[in-house]
């Protein structure tokens, strides 16, 4: 989180209330029994993304800043926090979808309760710049988990033999007509990276430093449904020779032949919206690191690192369906698709960037410990915040993952023609 001004009480007091009131929004056509379900470790329930956001502002925010906060359910510290070890044990997390109780409603009055404190913490004119500063960063959080949330859900409700739909106004991904697939030429040398200082942003997006890049080609779109069928059909998950050894193992053990979501046929996805014809030209997703590569190997080509994404998307404007207000709002049209339709994997391992120094006390755990054994991926997705989407904002996964909205985008070293 950057040292940049805060915004004025009165103007994060607003922002507040939009973001928490959009939360709610996302789960308007949910049951209370689709809220419980935990389909694996890697999803959480919804209800419990509801109290999770809200226990992060009661614990870093009202325990510490409020005057006389009277604590809703001491019992919710261990349901509710997450990974923040410095500050308590917690509920194992690939049991989350265990608890029956508390229920939805319960819940939902505990965020009420929440809501009102801040009210009258915003109303008390007490607060100080770091108190802004973590509001500000649970606000964001909060963000991050709403994405996470419709990512949970569709995961969900694809287990169920029934399809739900979560929204038919929700959309995966934008699909406009594309060409051959092309590359854009960037020179090598040095380069700055990361966030610029201005506005907020998350630590791991922090210090911008240099970077020594060799010159390169980068994809000028993203791959396509229709490209990554083709090598499905070309036997792609049967050709040893474009795997990585661990992606190999895991294609054999999971018997994986096709993105999450596809149906055996290759002409159904499971989407937000329910069962689909797939769209040939929009962005393949739900796809692993590991599928990623191998596509990227049988097409001739590697996938770019986090820095040479960086660098290109940084002269682009976002583009794709991002979410506003609880829908998805198209906005102007970024042919280069370097923001806002899917995460987009990397060939760089998440670590620190030099100089990296995580937030002070609890708070460091929100990013530091992650950096290791995990796979860097940038752009943001369909389900991805609007004002979260930048050129240095970056996120992580395991190799393995395919739940999330993933998908690839090619590169050439500068030589390769």
């Amino acid at each position: 989180m950057l040292s940049a001004e805060s915004a004025p009480v009165a103007v994060l007091s607003d922002r507040y209330r939009e973001i928490r009131a959009r939360t709610l929004s996302l789960i308007a056509e949910l049951q209370p029994e689709d809220t419980v379900v935990q389909t694996m470790p890697d999803v959480s329930p919804t209800k419990w993304h509801l109290a999770h956001v809200t226990w992060f502002f009661e614990h870093f925010v009202l325990d510490p800043f409020a005057t006389a906060y009277s604590c809703f359910d001491e019992s919710y510290h261990y349901l509710f926090n997450s990974y923040y070890y410095a500050v308590g044990h917690m509920h194992a997390r690939p049991e989350r979808g265990l608890l029956s109780r508390p229920t939805l409603a319960r819940i939902l009055d505990y965020r009420t309760h929440v809501d009102a404190a801040m009210s009258g913490l915003f109303e008390s004119h007490s607060l100080d710049e770091s108190a802004l500063a973590v509001i500000t960063l649970g606000l964001n959080h909060e963000q991050q988990h709403q994405e996470l949330l419709l990512t949970d859900i569709k995961h969900v409700f694809w287990r169920n033999p029934l399809k739900p739909v979560v929204n038919r106004s929700l959309l995966s991904s934008s699909a406009t007509a594309v060409g051959s697939y092309a590359y854009l030429k960037e020179s090598g040398g040095i380069h700055p990276i990361g966030a610029t200082g201005t506005g907020f942003c998350f630590d791991n997006e922090t210090p911008r430093h240099d970077a020594l890049l060799q010159d390169h080609q980068i994809g000028d779109r993203l791959i396509t449904n229709d490209e990554f069928r083709d090598f499905v059909r070309d036997g792609g998950y049967r050709q040893c020779a474009l795997w990585l050894s661990d992606g190999w193992a895991i294609v054999n053990e999971r018997d994986w032949q096709r993105p999450l979501y596809w149906d055996d046929a290759l002409e159904q996805e499971f989407t937000l919206g329910g069962m689909q014809t797939i769209a040939g030209n929009a962005p393949v997703c739900h796809v692993s690191y590991y599928e990623a590569d191998a596509f990227a190997r049988w097409a001739g080509a590697r996938l770019p690192t986090e820095f040479e994404w960086e660098l290109a998307a940084s002269k682009q404007s976002p583009g794709g369906n991002l979410l506003e207000s609880g829908h998805w709002h198209p906005v102007a049209s970024n042919t280069r698709q370097f923001m806002g339709d899917v995460w987009e994997w990397t060939a760089s391992a998440y670590a620190p960037y030099p100089g990296f120094k995580p937030l002070a006390g609890s708070l460091g755990e929100y990013n530091g410990k992650f950096m290791c054994n995990q796979m860097t991926v940038r752009g943001g997705s369909c389900v991805t915040a609007g004002d979260h989407i930048r050129s240095s904002y970056r996120s992580f996964f395991y190799p393995d993952a395919r739940w999330q909205f993933l998908g690839i985008r090619l590169a050439k070293d500068g030589h390769d023609c």
